[in-house]
């Protein structure tokens, strides 16, 4: 009996560690690894679909071409799509569909991740880079074969677009994940970022300190305000469950289709969460052309019969305008964070320079909520380009937020947020110094 479970043992140690064979083909293999089980759980709930009836089109084949899509739209991939019907000419664009489900684009990240931690521990430090670019070329080599198969009567892609546009979802999940394995950044590629340190002289060390988390602050900010908007939506949901569920039932799409249409709603979420941050900023988002919500206007046009739009607010603004405060409290995390970590060389600076402290003081926190809010402000437009886009249907050609007036919002709303949080932290702080 031992002898039949040694095999085993052997086989399940080498599924979990790796197969051992050249890097390079080690990393081909992780991802043609990712690519399946990516596709696959993009195209079960499609074949369900299909074979409940859910679809008009009878060929199984574009059903996987969709599929195909599918994957590529996850990716960023812009989708070309043509308006097919009995009284239309096949070759007529509509547009194109651009807006990504953020949800399901976690999807690729984390399998890549999950490559990347597999081709760290089974490489050394100067062999890394041979299984990741492997891996990027067998990546790109994939989304190339996608972009050929999938083009049909519906729609195509660029062929270059489908190549190089996944490598950036794949390269974060590759680096992120080979990072979390080796634990470092020195162990990852070899550089001793002590002795490198070390070696610099003090002013620049202060200074890069001080950038560094002037970075983190601004980051921690807009993390902050972003979490906030999703209770904020998790809340505005629970509170507008019934009329969801009466579009639920208005439609009636059986239980297969309600279980697709959920997941797609699902996976539109986290796009959801930043027009949340959006309108809260008093930026406002588009939900198609000529619609616009925000604390301070709110005009809506037609929408489709999607449960998750049930919940949007509606009437004339009513001290709407209270919630322009949430970023700002967002921004008091960021000021508490930056007092804690006492990096503020920029006030030691100033004070060696000014005679009076309160001056040298404001002057600082000017500073420090400017920079912070900038930093928000540039992550803000990160997050609203990530979440707009276009369904290439009728109106709903705009989607997303307003990304300039939002991240000029959160700047200013954020920076304000910091300098309060860094001025009355050190009333609820104590100093361990004078403590003891």
């Amino acid at each position: 009996m031992s002898r039949e479970k040694k095999p085993m043992k052997a086989v399940m140690l080498r599924l979990r560690n790796g197969w051992p064979m050249p890097l390079a083909l080690q990393g081909v293999f992780e991802m043609l690894q990712s690519v399946v089980f990516c596709l696959a759980l993009i195209a079960l709930p499609l074949v369900a679909v299909y074979f409940s009836g859910g679809f008009l089109e009878d060929s199984f084949e574009v059903i996987l071409q969709f599929a195909g899509f599918v994957w590529l739209l996850i990716h960023g991939v812009p989708i070309e799509v043509f308006n097919v019907g009995p009284d239309t000419d096949p070759s007529s664009m509509t547009g194109w569909l651009t807006l990504m489900p953020l949800g399901l684009s976690l999807l690729p990240f984390l399998f890549c991740l999950r490559a990347g931690r597999r081709i760290a521990r089974a490489s050394y430090t100067d062999q890394l880079w041979q299984g990741l670019l492997g891996a990027v070329v067998a990546y790109g080599a994939i989304g190339t074969g996608v972009g050929f198969l999938v083009a049909n009567d519906y729609g195509r892609v660029n062929i270059l677009a489908a190549t190089f546009i996944p490598l950036v979802i794949a390269s974060l999940g590759l680096l992120i994940g080979a990072r979390r394995e080796a634990g470092s950044w020195g162990r990852l590629f070899g550089m001793d970022t002590a002795a490198y340190l070390h070696s610099i002289s003090p002013h620049r060390r202060w200074a890069g300190s001080y950038v560094w988390h002037v970075v983190v602050s601004g980051f921690m900010g807009y993390v902050a305000a972003v979490g906030i908007s999703g209770i904020l939506l998790t809340i505005t949901l629970g509170l507008h469950w019934t009329e969801v569920a009466n579009v639920y039932q208005e439609l009636r799409p059986g239980p297969i289709g309600s279980a697709a249409l959920t997941l797609l709603q699902l996976a539109l979420i986290p796009n959801a969460v930043f027009w949340v941050l959006s309108w809260i900023s008093g930026g406002g988002f588009s939900l198609g052309a000529g619609s616009t919500l925000s604390t301070l206007e709110t005009t809506v046009g037609p929408l489709p019969s999607i449960p998750m739009l049930a919940a949007l607010p509606s009437g004339e603004p009513t001290n709407q305008w209270l919630y322009l405060l949430i970023p700002v409290l967002a921004g008091i995390l960021a000021g508490w964070y930056f007092l804690r970590v006492g990096e503020n060389h920029l006030e030691d600076w100033f004070a060696r320079r000014i005679p009076f402290n309160a001056l040298a003081l404001g002057a600082s926190t000017a500073c420090l909520a400017v920079f912070t809010g900038v930093v928000a402000g540039l992550l803000s437009l990160g997050g609203s380009w990530l979440s707009s886009g276009s369904l290439a249907i009728g109106r709903l050609t705009e989607l997303g937020p307003h990304a300039w007036v939002t991240a000029g919002a959160l700047a200013l709303q954020i920076g304000l947020g910091t300098a309060i949080g860094y001025l009355i932290a050190p009333l609820f702080e104590t100093d361990p110094v004078l403590e003891g």
